[in-house]
Order: C-alpha cells, then sequence, then structure tokens
C-alpha cells in the first residue's frame, strides 16, 4: 500500500514538472533547437572534409606536364584553377578570392625528367586552418600520384613493395558528418540532462517551494525520482527524434544497429547523468554556482570521454579516471550500436558499468538532499 502511494506520488510530481517545462516557453525552444537545428548546424556546417575550395595556378613552365597537374584538380575538392600572372598572387590571397596558389616554376618537365627533383610552391590562406591544412595535404597525394604515373605508368610509388588497401565498412567515404551528427546527439542527450534536472532542482530551492513539497507527504527520494524521469522523458524525446528525423532523416546518415536498443542505453544513462545532475545542485546554493560547476564538470565529460579523441590516444591515468564517469560507457555503447551494428550481448557491460555509476551518484545526491533537508528544519 505504502509502495503504490509512493509510486503515485511520483508519477504526480514528474507530470507537475512536465507541466512546469511546457509552459517555460524558452527552455522548450532551446531544448526542441538543441535536438534539431543545433544538431544539424554542428554536423554540417562545420565539415571536415575539403569542397570546392578555389584555387590559382601561376604556371610558369606551360608544359605538358604542367597542365596535367593543374587539370588534376577537379571536383568536389577543388573547383577548377584559375590561372593568374605571379604579380597577383599576393592580391588574390589577400582579398581571399582563392584558398591555395600553387606556383609552377619554369623548366619543371625538364628538370623533372632529368632526375632533378624540382619543387612545386603551395602558397595557402591558412585563415581557415583546418581546411588548409587538409588542402595542402589533398595536394600533395594528387600531384605525386600524377607524377608518379606520368613517369612510370602507374599511380602506386614506386619504391612500395606491397600495396595496402583499406576497407571501411561503416561510412565509407569517411565523411565528416556522419560521425560528428551522432556523436552531438550524445552530446546534447549529456549536456541537457545534467542541466534540467539541477536546474529544476535549483529553481524549487530559489522559488521555495522546495518547502511546499517537503512539508507535504513525500520523501526526498519521491521528489528526486519525479524531476529525474520527467526531464529524462523530454530529453529521451528530443534524442529520439534527433535520430529518426534529423540523423536519419535530414542528414541520411544510416544506422548500423538497433535505435531501440540504443535508446535502451540513453534510458540508462539518463538516470545517471540526472542522477549528476541532482548531485551538483545540492553543492551549488545559486544558479551562478550551478553554472560554473557544470563547465567544469560538462567539458571534461565531452572531451575525455571518447567522443572528440580516441581514448587511446590519451595519457593512461587519464583514460583510468575516466573510467569512473558514465559518459565513458555511453559514448562506447552508442558507437558499438550505431557504427558497428553491435547487439546487447556486447553492450551489455556498458548497460552494467552506467547503471552501477548512476546509483552511486543518486545515493550521493540522495544522501546530501537529506542532510541539507535536516539542516533546513534545524
Amino acid at each position: 500500500m505504502a509502495a503504490g502511494r509512493g509510486f503515485a506520488n511520483i508519477v504526480r510530481l514528474g507530470f507537475k514538472e512536465l507541466r512546469s517545462l511546457w509552459a517555460d516557453k524558452v527552455l522548450l525552444a532551446l531544448i526542441v533547437w538543441a535536438f534539431t537545428g543545433a544538431i544539424y548546424a554542428a554536423s554540417r556546417g562545420v565539415s571536415q572534409e575539403l569542397r570546392l575550395a578555389p584555387v590559382a595556378v601561376v604556371d610558369e613552365d606551360r608544359s605538358p606536364l604542367s597542365v596535367r597537374l593543374i587539370a588534376a584538380l577537379t571536383p568536389p575538392y577543388f573547383r577548377p584553377a584559375v590561372p593568374i600572372a605571379l604579380t597577383d598572387m599576393d592580391d588574390v590571397l589577400d582579398h581571399g578570392k582563392v584558398s591555395f596558389v600553387i606556383l609552377i616554376p619554369a623548366n619543371f618537365q625538364r628538370d623533372f625528367l632529368a632526375g632533378r627533383r624540382p619543387t612545386v610552391q603551395v602558397n595557402i590562406d591558412a585563415t581557415n586552418m583546418g581546411q588548409s591544412f587538409i588542402g595542402a595535404g589533398y595536394i600533395r597525394s594528387i600531384f605525386t600520384a600524377e607524377l608518379d604515373e606520368y613517369l612510370g605508368g602507374t599511380r602506386e610509388p614506386r619504391e612500395s613493395p606491397i600495396r595496402l588497401v583499406a576497407r571501411v565498412r561503416y561510412n565509407p567515404n569517411l565523411t565528416g558528418y556522419w560521425f560528428g551528427g551522432v556523436m552531438e546527439v550524445i552530446n546534447m542527450v549529456n549536456m541537457l540532462t545534467i542541466i534540467l534536472v539541477g536546474a529544476a532542482f535549483l529553481r524549487e530551492r530559489e522559488h521555495g517551494t522546495l518547502e511546499h513539497l517537503l512539508v507535504m507527504p513525500l520523501t526526498p527520494f519521491q521528489i528526486i525520482m519525479a524531476k529525474i524521469w520527467a526531464n529524462g522523458l523530454a530529453v529521451l524525446t528530443g534524442a529520439t527524434i534527433a535520430l529518426l528525423v534529423v540523423i536519419r532523416g535530414i542528414l541520411e546518415v544510416p544506422i548500423a544497429g538497433s535505435i531501440p536498443l540504443f535508446l535502451c542505453g540513453a534510458a540508462i544513462y539518463l538516470f545517471s547523468a540526472a542522477s549528476i545532475g541532482i548531485f551538483l545542485g545540492t553543492i551549488a546554493r545559486s544558479m551562478p554556482q550551478f553554472g560554473l560547476l557544470v563547465l567544469l564538470t560538462i567539458i571534461p565529460l565531452q572531451l575525455l570521454s571518447g567522443g572528440v579523441t580516441p581514448r587511446e590516444s590519451m595519457p593512461e591515468l587519464v583514460q583510468r579516471i575516466m573510467l569512473a564517469a558514465p559518459t565513458t560507457y555511453f559514448v562506447r555503447l552508442a558507437q558499438g550500436i550505431l557504427y558497428r551494428g553491435a547487439g546487447l550481448p556486447v553492450v551489455w557491460p556498458d548497460f552494467v558499468a552506467i547503471a552501477g555509476i548512476g546509483a552511486v551518484f543518486f545515493a550521493l545526491a540522495l544522501m546530501r538532499f537529506r542532510r541539507s533537508v535536516t539542516l533546513t528544519q534545524l
């Protein structure tokens, strides 16, 4: 009887949280934007691929080989090369008309055939550092392949004794936004869950409604669980829409594994992240303090969990410390399901780890909440 009454209290309090969230149109708009426009902008707006880069060429050789090199700069990586004079090189770069200016020196073909190893100069507008380095690498590989074929009849390097062929199962073209879009969903789930639940707890305290709840026949466990399931449901709904509508629908990114299995893992992670949010809310005494704590918490979780860079490239000490964070297991779980099509027999240890870490943070948050209630009553 008491258990049934406690469950009913959790459900009613959760619906109260949902009504408060629905009434806050600014926060509701933020959630909608986070799982739609923000994911699309983050995945497509910051491209890691070179696409239609403007390039100009100063051809002082005007030989068949130099013409061949210029013709090899083709879409979709480069726009057709524009011939310019040497005196115009600085002007087109300073005004941002092109990203690359290639200078082919006089007698290039003659020196190359004679084995003198002539130099091709590539001038780069490095205001976009990522694209400039990628483009320089593309130009080098394209020119190397063309020169090998011109001299030896094959595009493979002559000094290579073997040929290595890499076959990528998921995302064979290595399209950057395929990875970026999915990881942005994970980042949004992590960030919004901690912020929403912690802010909801602090809002109750600052508005004085937390004391109203405490004089009712409610326990701290019921109050915390209501905030977790209500805000977690809102985030889980947003993540589902992001995967089905934005990722698979608009961006047309294929999902290799089971979306329901991923959502089950996300639901468990929501409990863990929400417990962290409640724990931070019990430490902070105001919204500005909570904001600073969130910054100190979310940034390491996102940067060191394996979503931005592989964990194997981090120092071993950092890898061991991040094993205590649920985000590490959630990122591994999400990548396994969505990228590699992993099933429950593969990812169940991550499910258990997320639930265990979440239970620890939930117990700590509940203990601090009960202690703060006791101090308030005294």
